[in-house]
């Protein structure tokens, strides 16, 4: 699967280097829960006691054990974490009560080593949906995942971690950034996985970052749900909700600053701005690697009645089939957008419709631009990134989604997926 899969024409020249976190790290192996030897497919990182966390999770109604198990761990254990267990090969999706036992093993199994409560454990795992969770596989392992353990201060050792989560993804991703709080330096790092079944409705997507500020658990929620909002809620790649979306950050009070207990606190500006950026590059980043994606699609709506209609919009026409075969092909056929944009419910007028293709506009007021030439479109159609531009006329609100075009590749790596 993922070490097949030849790397994203999108991808980043190389894994960016990830500044070190004060407290947290992170031990990998390889336990065997699908792939074969030769990648690692555990993950374990660790955290010091007094470490807050707090999670996003999928909405989808066929949530995965494992999913189910994070919300009411964290909620038991008042934010606090001592851990983290990543496995890739084997959702917990469909497993029933037997997927809930499992992911109660495996954080006893981990809890027990550390001398701590299991709620104190977070547990991930993503792969195929439906198959029995071998969870005494994955709890024989953990004694070699905590031996290989090593601080997250080295380039390797996240990209170690990042690529250990990896299933159809082609390459690892990752993002570092500086904030201030009360002008002392905080780290904000990390790392997501994901290529395919990507709508997320907070693909299969997970993402964790890590960092040395001291901020309790309901800080970190509230700041988290705002960001993910405008990124990891804007992306799509096929328009399909996992069963084990999780975005979590994890905080090892390790930094400097004076205390912050109010998401409102004005000491968090520079902080929440770069949490944000943090998440909208790991969420784009997911979107670059789309299953058999060739080209990145920036979809910006304006015009709207609000910003949720706009996403709606948006996420119309990114996960439009016929648009995105029409982007894969180059092919400025600009009534594709006019179709989506009519379909999605919201509501639009039609008499002061404009579409734009990488500036140059196509339709305005609804109607094909006087004497429009279709020559800078369709150059622009020829390149990676794409930018679609869509006012509908009735608002002031505006959104920006994320998508990919839709190549026969990811046919091919969605027939072979369990292959």
């Amino acid at each position: 699967m993922a070490h097949d899969l030849a790397v994203s024409p999108l991808a980043p020249a190389h894994f960016p280097t990830l500044a070190p976190v004060a407290g947290v790290a992170f031990g990998m192996t390889y336990a065997g829960i699908r792939y074969k030897p030769g990648r690692n497919d555990l993950l374990v990182a660790l955290f010091p006691e007094g470490a807050t966390a707090a999670g996003v999770y999928t909405k989808s109604l066929t949530a995965s054990p494992a999913v189910h198990w994070c919300r009411n761990a964290m909620k038991a254990a008042g934010g606090q974490t001592r851990a983290l267990i990543v496995t890739a090969g084997n959702s917990t999706a469909g497993t029933g009560a037997d997927g809930d036992r499992a992911c109660r093993a495996i954080a006893e199994g981990l809890a027990a080593q550390l001398g701590c409560a299991p709620e104190a454990i977070q547990f991930s795992a993503t792969g195929v949906i439906g198959e029995p969770f071998p969870a005494q596989t994955l709890i024989d392992a953990l004694p070699a995942a905590l031996e290989s353990a090593r601080p997250a201060a080295e380039p390797a050792v996240w990209e170690a971690a990042a690529r250990a989560i990896m299933t159809t993804d082609t390459y690892p991703k990752g993002t570092t950034h500086t904030a201030t709080i009360d002008g002392v330096a905080v780290t904000l790092s990390g790392f997501v996985k994901g290529s395919g079944m990507i709508q997320p409705n907070m693909a299969t997507m997970l993402g964790y970052l890590f960092t040395d500020a001291k901020l309790p658990a309901d800080v970190l929620d509230a700041l988290l749900h705002e960001a993910v909002e405008k990124t990891f809620n804007c992306i799509t790649v096929d328009g399909d909700t996992s069963t084990s979306d999780t975005v979590q950050i994890f905080a090892t009070h390790r930094a400097g600053h004076a205390p912050v207990t109010d998401a409102a606190d004005p000491r968090l500006a520079d902080f929440r701005a770069k949490l944000y950026a943090a998440c909208l590059e790991l969420a784009t980043l997911v979107v670059k690697d789309g299953e058999g994606a060739q080209k990145f699609i920036t979809i910006n709506v304006a015009g709207a009645r609000s910003f949720e209609d706009a996403r709606t919009l948006g996420l119309a026409i990114g996960n439009s089939p016929l648009v995105k075969t029409a982007i894969a092909g180059a092919d400025a056929n600009w009534g594709r957008i006019v179709m989506a944009v009519g379909k999605a419910g919201p509501l639009i007028d039609p008499n002061k419709l404009s579409v734009a293709f990488g500036g140059t506009v196509i339709c305005r007021n609804g109607l094909r631009v006087e004497g429009y030439d279709e020559t800078p479109v369709a150059e622009h159609l020829q390149g990676r990134n794409i930018v679609i531009d869509v006012n509908v006329g009735v608002g002031d609100a505006s959104a920006t989604v994320y998508t990919c075009d839709l190549t026969h590749g990811y046919i091919s790596i969605n027939g072979d997926y369990r292959s």
